[in-house]
């Protein structure tokens, strides 16, 4: 695919005294896709942005992409899917969020775009966020809903998931509605192993299936709702097969929704479609690598697992993520004719040292673009005590696994993200 695959990152994977990144501001941002008008467009990236969390001495170095869909009915379709980086939320050095949301229907993209800008309004406005997250989340997602009910998009057949990753400290915080999904890395010893940090809510999962049912949906695939496949027997296989059980109201052939819970679908409200988030909270710990934000885009064929083993052989995160966009574009269209859109938030976790808090909050508000620079220095005996700037022994441990090769290049390939069939790339800087 053209991407340089560097072993030598896991050496200089958490300490950022050997693996510096000038900053790129990521405060607030949020990036979308697609130009309607004209077919272009079809990736937004963005530069390397950094944040540091001074109380637990982390430091936070991730990149996003958004690709748009490969649609030949509609070319011009625009991206759908879009997310959220909010370093310093509420002005607190300490608390950051990632958070990304794939819209769906006719108004999916104002849905999307409209839960962005609410969910991180109400977060950021809630004074109880660092007594109650969990408390805070739910709120935050049920007055969104509300609000994009009251608006004036049409969210009758309309809405989008959301999965929101809130840094606080040592801690992650994870709301999760829908089939977005978020996902850790973490190293047990031997190896990066993949940690969910969240479980799709779709009719696959026993638990919701019957809430579902209990609510008045019918769960059936489109096979069995057009009366190709028996609806009585109540068993799909795998979630990696093309025809998923889809929620249907009664004596209808609509909404069809393939998830159990959403921001907006006012209609799939009345069959059990809620936008109560779940709510995860995993402490962060030495074994903690990394952590990954994405779209069902990604894991519609792509394991939680595969996702963490490609992440695990870049250094750059602008890489990881465009690697894992080509790898997830290149798998939509060994199965079907088109695409999902599909967007990516990777975000490493570093170990802060000496003064760097101050200068990465500094540089991640001039907005800076990055540029990584590794250590090439020989490898330092994993059995040496850590001195007072080398980290965690478990994570100056695993850094130090794998060499560098002598011609290892740094540079950056963006050619491995698959373009369009139709439209020519085009990379937004």
């Amino acid at each position: 695919m053209g991407c340089v695959q560097a072993k030598c990152w896991l050496r200089c994977r958490r300490c950022c005294c050997r693996c510096q990144l000038s900053s790129a501001g990521s405060d607030g941002a949020a990036s979308r896709d697609g130009d309607p008008g004209h077919g272009r467009h079809i990736i937004s990236g963005s530069p390397v942005g950094s944040a540091a969390v001074p109380s637990h001495r982390l430091l936070l170095q991730f990149s996003s992409l958004s690709q748009r869909g490969h649609y030949p009915d509609t070319p011009d379709r625009e991206n759908q899917d879009t997310f959220c980086i909010k370093t310093q939320l509420q002005g607190n050095p300490n608390l950051h969020l990632f958070a990304v949301f794939d819209g769906h229907g006719y108004f999916g993209a104002q849905c999307a775009a409209f839960a962005r800008d609410h969910l991180v309004e109400d977060l950021a406005g809630d004074p109880h966020l660092l007594e109650d997250p969990v408390k805070s989340f739910n709120s935050a997602f049920l007055s969104t809903n509300s609000e994009l009910h009251n608006s004036e998009i049409d969210d009758t057949m309309s809405g989008t998931t959301a999965i929101a990753v809130l840094v606080g400290g040592d801690t992650l915080f994870v709301a999760n509605v829908g089939d977005s999904r978020a996902v850790a890395g973490v190293w047990d010893g031997e190896r990066v192993v993949a940690e969910d940090l969240s479980s799709d809510q779709t009719p696959f999962r026993e638990d919701e299936y019957e809430r579902v049912r209990r609510c008045g949906a019918r769960v059936l695939s489109v096979d069995q709702v057009e009366g190709i496949k028996d609806p009585a027997i109540q068993s799909w296989g795998m979630e990696s097969e093309g025809d998923p059980p889809r929620l249907w109201v009664q004596n209808g052939m609509y909404p069809g929704t393939a998830f159990t819970r959403s921001v907006g679908d006012s209609t799939a409200e009345s069959i059990g479609v809620v936008a109560v988030p779940e709510v995860m909270t995993v402490r962060i710990t030495p074994s903690h690598l990394f952590f990954v934000v994405a779209s069902d885009g990604v894991f519609e064929f792509l394991s939680s697992q595969a996702v963490v083993d490609m992440v695990s052989r870049y250094p750059d995160p602008r890489d990881a993520c465009s690697a894992i966009a080509a790898e997830s574009y290149k798998l939509w269209l060994e199965h079907e004719i088109r695409t999902d859109d599909i967007t990516i938030i990777v975000v490493h976790i570093r170990d802060l040292c000496g003064s760097d808090a101050v200068a990465t909050n500094e540089a991640s508000h001039a907005g800076t673009k990055a540029s990584l620079m590794v250590s090439q220095k020989a490898r330092t005996d994993i059995s040496a005590s850590p001195g007072p700037e080398t980290g965690h022994p478990k994570r100056r441990n695993f850094l130090e696994l794998q060499s560098c090769p002598s011609d290892f290049s740094l540079e950056r390939s963006l050619a491995c993200v698959a373009p369009s069939p139709t439209h020519s790339l085009s990379i937004e800087k």
